[in-house]
């Protein structure tokens, strides 16, 4: 089943498949371009960032990650909280008919 989802900027739908596919393509070009590039260049040596610009990279691939991140809204958020409270409530109710019905036929072996 195709999955079609509207994008936020311009407003049109697209196929996801589709768009997978095309970067699948699209990667694979550019891997293949890079490892050529690759063999052409000399490695560079890794340059040692202090630990101030080592932390400023992370806290803005940090932004970048969250950025990408699809929250749920206040309505889902309860939808999911109710059935995570009555799935608990029916697991607590499961287990203790079944301890009381065990501890049922142990009182009754006891006093045969």
């Amino acid at each position: 089943m195709a999955q079609i989802v509207k994008a936020k900027k311009n407003n049109k739908y697209i196929d996801v498949e589709k768009e997978k596919e095309k970067n699948e393509k699209n990667s694979n070009n550019n891997k293949v371009k890079k490892i050529e590039n690759s063999k052409k260049t000399k490695p560079k040596k890794e340059e040692k960032n202090s630990l101030w610009t080592r932390f400023m990279i992370f806290c803005h691939g940090v932004k970048s990650e969250v950025s990408k991140v699809r929250w749920t809204n206040k309505q889902d958020m309860v939808k999911y909280s109710v059935a995570t409270i009555v799935f608990i409530i029916f697991c607590s109710l499961f287990f203790y008919g079944i301890d009381f019905i065990f501890a049922l036929i142990q009182s009754l072996v006891k006093g045969a």
